[in-house]
């Protein structure tokens, strides 16, 4: 099996050392590529402060004011510089494209770090862009051990950072670059509300399997998987049994396999760390429904309730399959429960009343309220971002867009309008 090529300034090349990916169900060897030296990261930072294009701008008539009779302003935005993308593992393919496509939409260098564990398909995704006509400074593709990456969050040269990741890793992120322009997301615990007009059993059997679905989806490593999931007190004991039988209903194993709905986590480590915080919060009290029991890099997908409001499993990322489900009084006492978290990315709300939607619009202290459906969407045009833990700036193409660069004026005069 030859190694995987990486791209330094559009051109593939190989490193020193080598890193073997592994498959996280059995540890197969699934590929190889090698890691870049310390020469090659300079080659494609130098190589990212020398190219830089424009997208269109607009023009805005000036002549509403009598003394800018004349006058005529273009507007256009022009790349703040070279950005650093910095990607984790669980969307290797998706998260770096949508770091990728903007920059070069916008004519911005990129230099992509993906995550060690993950980083073929970033590399294949520098195959396709190196049979392009791109300059060859637009994009390099770079696998570095996580600790190096420090190295490139503090050049100057890379005035725009750009990461997905962990809490602690984007925080510390951000204190290292104070003078760059950063954005951070960084995951959360996302809710959902079962409100109390959501109440036949046809809509409480969708919510069901819509919540056991994306629970567990990318065996929960996903930012708005769902992990909470708070439901009217009178809906409650009608609403827990559809859960537990549609999570039943998954089936755990080889992801390769046709009949397999969760596969494994990242590694063994992270589903250690997992079964750790579940049995934390059954030591403190709470009930297992459904699941907890470990196998390998597999946990499967877990029901909990009675969870105490400090169990990890319920106040931070748990970042694996597992559901924490509670009653709620009534709606208000809902959102006042889904706000009750450092992280606020996403939430879904369960209703059909308008003003119960515009309501948890205006309250929940999230960055995007799903109606209808479980927090588990997003769409590659809206603006995803969130507020509190969850980070800051927001992603989606014209959003990134904007995000990489500023606005320049340029009034021209003596025109007539």
């Amino acid at each position: 099996m030859e190694p995987t090529p990486f791209f330094v300034a559009g051109r593939p090349a190989h490193g020193a050392g080598e890193l073997t990916v592994h498959h996280p169900y059995d540890g197969r060897p699934v590929g190889r590529t090698t890691l870049a030296t310390a020469e090659q990261v300079e080659s494609a930072v130098a190589a990212a402060a020398e190219e830089s294009r424009r997208f269109s701008g607009e023009l805005q008539r000036l002549d509403t004011d009598p003394a800018a009779t004349g006058r005529i302003a273009l507007v256009r935005r022009v790349p703040k510089g070279s950005v650093l993308a910095i990607t984790p593992f669980n969307f290797p393919l998706n998260l770096v494209a949508h770091k990728v496509a903007p920059a070069v939409a916008v004519g911005a260098p990129v230099l992509v770090k993906p995550a060690p564990a993950t980083p073929l398909s970033a590399l294949l995704l520098g195959e396709i862009l190196a049979e392009t006509e791109l300059p060859a400074g637009m994009f390099s593709v770079l696998p570095l051990p996580n600790e190096r990456a420090a190295e490139l969050v503090t050049d100057p040269r890379l005035p725009v950072v750009s990461f997905t990741g962990s809490g602690p890793v984007g925080a510390a992120v951000r204190r290292a670059a104070p003078d760059k322009h950063v954005t951070l997301e960084l995951g959360g615990n996302a809710a959902a509300l079962i409100c109390a007009d959501w109440a036949e059993d046809t809509d409480l059997t969708f919510a069901a399997q819509r919540i056991a679905t994306f629970s567990n989806y990318q065996a929960g490593q996903s930012c708005i998987a769902v992990q909470r999931v708070y439901v009217h007190e009178w809906l409650y004991d009608g609403f827990l049994p559809r859960l537990v039988a549609a999570v039943r209903q998954l089936r755990t194993g080889d992801p390769s396999g046709e009949s397999t709905d969760v596969g494994p986590l990242i590694s063994e480590e992270a589903a250690r760390r997992v079964e750790a915080w579940v049995d934390e919060a059954v030591a403190a009290g709470a009930d297992i429904e459904i699941g907890g029991r470990r196998s390998g890099a597999t946990y499967p997908p877990t029901v909990l309730s009675g969870v105490p409001r400090e169990a990890k499993v319920r106040a931070e990322e748990v970042f694996g399959p597992v559901l924490v489900v509670d009653r709620v009084t009534d709606d208000e006492a809902g959102f006042a429960a889904v706000n009750d978290s450092a992280y606020g990315l996403q939430a879904g709300v369960f209703t059909r009343r308008l003003d119960v939607a515009f309501a948890a619009a205006r309250t929940l202290q999230v960055g995007g309220v799903i109606v209808g459906d479980v927090p588990s969407y997003r769409a590659d045009q809206m603006p995803y971002g969130g507020v509190k833990g969850s980070g800051v700036g927001r992603e989606g193409l014209r959003s990134a867009m904007d995000d990489y660069t500023d606005p320049r004026v340029t009034v021209l005069t003596g025109l007539r309008l």
